[in-house]
């Protein structure tokens, strides 16, 4: 971990300030990562794509690029499968001959909406879940999708920034937390391996077989990326940069001319693009409408939806739904936004359910 450090503040990061984010999904859709890994790459990808929307609209510049390393992580406090990225993010974009422009400060809670609208696109493309899965997730009154941002860690600050740089690529679990008890000093006669919270607060016991086997499924398959690079950082526009003797060179920081005000504005009308719903844009020209007037007479607008045969009669309501068996607990009331420290304590699953 220290020399991938040391080799990503040499060789990848330029001299700009970056700040940390962390992409994490719902409870509900964690299992379909857990035995199919290669969606992590996937999961990756959809971070990226609303991470450098968001970055590259608050920069003027039509060559505006953000960079970013994307770590993938499969565990929780207690091993439980828990996917989510660690994103390292340049706070701003590089933009024209070695200029550098820096961002107002994020607002996570931004871009939770667009993340979530990508990760169902791109799990209903796999043929993972369908519509009926996405509109009872779209009801929920907490989304399960969660987006973290850190305060920015700047150029001079190489210590902070290393030290991030072997956060977002540790062990699953660590050995000092961690305490073997033999056979033969079990009450049961079973090894055990006792288990410390990252807060110190809490411990868990599991059986050693257990254990091992929750370990096992954290274990990357063969040639899969945990790592990755995008937009300024990746490999194909290192190489052209080192091609052409320009990657050594050190960029101007220049600060942002966009308030934050402005900044959250732009990003919602580039929301309104991605979803088109933009009701201004007309479906038949794409050309620019705009407000005339406003009907507010239930007569006039039912009058009107019915000659443009949008009218739909009074129906009535669904039929109430049964109590479900009480054998059966489906927790998805369970507070899953968590917080900018804590965010892999995570409720742990029997090893059984992983297996069976």
């Amino acid at each position: 971990m220290v020399v991938f450090g040391e080799e990503l503040c040499e060789n990848v990061l330029k001299y700009v300030p970056h700040r940390q984010w962390v992409f994490s999904i719902p409870k509900r859709l964690r299992i379909y990562f857990m035995f199919d890994r290669s969606l992590l790459a996937k999961l990756s990808l959809c971070a990226w794509k609303v991470l450098n929307l968001y970055l590259t609209q608050a920069v003027p510049y039509d060559d505006a690029k953000a960079g970013a390393v994307v770590a993938v992580q499969s565990f929780g406090d207690f091993q439980n499968f828990h996917p989510h990225l660690h994103v390292l993010a340049t706070d701003g974009c590089f933009y024209s001959e070695g200029s550098f422009r820096v961002n107002p400060t994020p607002n996570p809670k931004d871009l939770e909406g667009m993340f979530r609208y990508e990760v169902f696109k791109m799990l209903k493309a796999e043929g993972k879940i369908n519509d009926a899965v996405i509109e009872n997730m779209m009801q929920w009154h907490h989304s399960g999708f969660n987006v973290y941002c850190g305060d920015a860690i700047w150029p001079h600050n190489q210590e902070g920034l290393e030290n991030l740089a072997r956060y977002i690529i540790r062990a699953s679990f660590s050995q000092e937390r961690m305490t073997y008890i033999p056979a033969h000093e079990s009450s049961d006669g079973a090894a055990k391996v006792v288990y410390e919270s990252k807060d110190g607060r809490t411990q868990k016991t599991f059986d050693a077989l257990d254990w091992l086997a929750l370990l096992t499924t954290h274990i990357p398959n063969k040639n899969e990326q945990m790592v990755r690079y995008y937009g300024y950082y990746s490999n194909k526009s290192r190489g052209l940069r080192t091609k052409a003797g320009k990657d050594s060179e050190v960029a101007a920081l220049i600060d942002s001319d966009v308030s934050r005000k402005a900044f959250r504005k732009n990003w919602a009308r580039l929301i309104q693009k991605i979803y088109h719903v933009d009701p201004l844009i007309c479906p038949k020209c794409q050309g620019k409408m705009r407000v005339i007037g406003a009907i507010e007479d239930e007569v006039v607008i039912k009058k009107i939806l019915k000659h443009l045969g949008l009218w739909l009669p009074k129906r009535s309501p669904p039929p109430r739904a049964h109590a479900p068996p009480q054998a059966v607990r489906i927790d998805y009331l369970d507070s899953q936004i968590p917080s900018a420290d804590d965010y892999l304590i995570d409720p742990d699953y029997p090893t059984d359910s992983w297996l069976n």
